[in-house]
């Protein structure tokens, strides 16, 4: 009988580590989105340079499904030592179930092939330390699978306040199962301990997000054109609510995009619960309006494009993270809606907005376009040199502690 899915990759891609390297602690990234992907770019990188440590990446999750699977950017740079196929692509998804409640069962499901799959992987690459960042369901699959397992896992953005689909509470079991923590800021290194977790084991890095901004140049006329040349950036993902709240959110920041009068992109949602809602209403205003559309952006093109914004007043509607991170430390103007972000650190820049009002969006998206702050300002995610100081860190974690593992959380 043929399998139920199969990987993408096949295992002539996989290209295992040699024998590990005396001296050397072999850290296992796990990434399985295109954006937490863009974060941990700087992290791999600074873990495949220094002479303490080897890399084994393993790719998971939304990397390896939908209209445009994102495992292929991952393999262009690093060597995929392990895939672990979670959710279900195509035909065999929601055979049986349907709905936003439906796509959260889903998930369930999903996270259950993801901790076996993970913890055998961990076994078969022999590695010493277990990375992930953020609040994901590929990210909490890990986490289980390496603390229960009995290896040391490293969390990178825990503490963050954000609501999202289940988000918050996500993100701290993940710490609460985590070794070493490497929040983004002090105010989350502050609920961390709060949490009870030692401080000895909590090192404030900065967000990597921040990490290699600098280095790359702004969008071109030409690549910008192929976009549309777009003046607005629509990103909109679900929120985890029902379908019909959805689509509120959906309709008001499509409305208010339209109503601006301005040159718009749109990007497709993440798969989380509540996806096609979304897709379900913008997909039809982008239609009646003429909107460019990219399922996703490589992560240097998405920045190149944030930079053109940045220098002309563009905007990034939606509910995004990276409005809240990257664009805002670009300088570009940003509005954030809905509850997706509740709670997440932001500069005073950020315009916010609570209800589905197309009115108030579009006010919103005007006031940004005027008003968007220079890029450089002091910024709550750090300074843009996360990855080494997480490098660093993890070189000097001492394998032999008997309470590395054995956590006692204060209380």
């Amino acid at each position: 009988m043929a399998p139920e899915f199969e990987s993408p990759v096949s295992d002539a891609e996989l290209l295992a580590p040699a024998a590990k390297t005396p001296g050397r602690v072999r850290v296992c990234v796990v990434t399985g989105t295109r954006a937490e992907y863009g974060l941990l770019r700087p992290v791999m990188k600074a873990i495949g340079s220094h002479a303490g440590l080897e890399l084994a990446v393993v790719v998971t999750g939304m990397h390896l499904v939908g209209r445009e699977p994102t495992h292929r950017e991952v393999q262009a740079e690093f060597r995929v030592a392990g895939v672990v196929m979670m959710q279900r692509s195509g035909p065999a998804k929601g055979t049986w179930l349907t709905g936003t409640h439906a796509s959260r069962i889903e998930d369930a499901e999903a996270l259950g092939r993801g901790v076996s799959g993970l913890a055998r992987t961990f076994y078969r690459l022999n590695v010493d330390l277990v990375l992930v960042l953020g609040d994901r369901i590929e990210a909490f699959a890990a986490a289980s699978a390496a603390s229960v397992g009995g290896i040391p896992l490293a969390h990178v953005h825990g503490g963050d306040v954000a609501e999202g689909v289940a988000d918050e509470a996500m993100r701290h079991a993940i710490s609460k199962l985590a070794h070493i923590h490497f929040p983004a800021t002090r105010a989350s290194a502050d609920r961390l301990l709060r949490l009870g977790e030692p401080q000895k084991r909590v090192f404030v890095v900065g967000s990597p997000a921040i990490d290699g901004l600098g280095a790359i140049a702004p969008m071109t006329d030409a690549d910008a054109a192929a976009l549309g040349d777009p003046a607005v950036v629509v990103l909109q993902h679900p929120c985890g609510l029902a379908d019909d709240a959805e689509r509120a959110w959906a309709r008001a920041v499509g409305e208010a995009a339209e109503a601006s009068g301005r040159r718009v992109l749109w990007m497709a949602p993440n798969h989380d619960a509540g996806r096609e809602a979304v897709l379900e209403v913008l997909s039809a205003t982008a239609e009646r309006c003429g909107w460019s559309r990219r399922d996703h952006l490589p992560r240097d093109v998405f920045v190149a494009l944030l930079k053109r914004l940045a220098a002309r007043g563009g905007v990034l509607a939606g509910n995004s993270s990276s409005g809240l991170i990257e664009a805002s430390a670009l300088g570009v103007g940003v509005v954030n809606v809905g509850p997706r972000q509740a709670g997440r650190e932001c500069v005073e820049a950020v315009r916010q907005v609570e209800n589905p009002d197309a009115g108030r969006i579009r006010r919103a998206i005007d006031e940004a376009s005027r008003s968007a702050q220079a890029a450089g300002r002091a910024h709550p995610f750090g300074d843009g040199l996360s990855g080494p100081r997480i490098a660093e860190v993890l070189a000097g974690v001492d394998l032999s502690d008997a309470t590395l593992l054995r956590k006692r959380c204060t209380h």
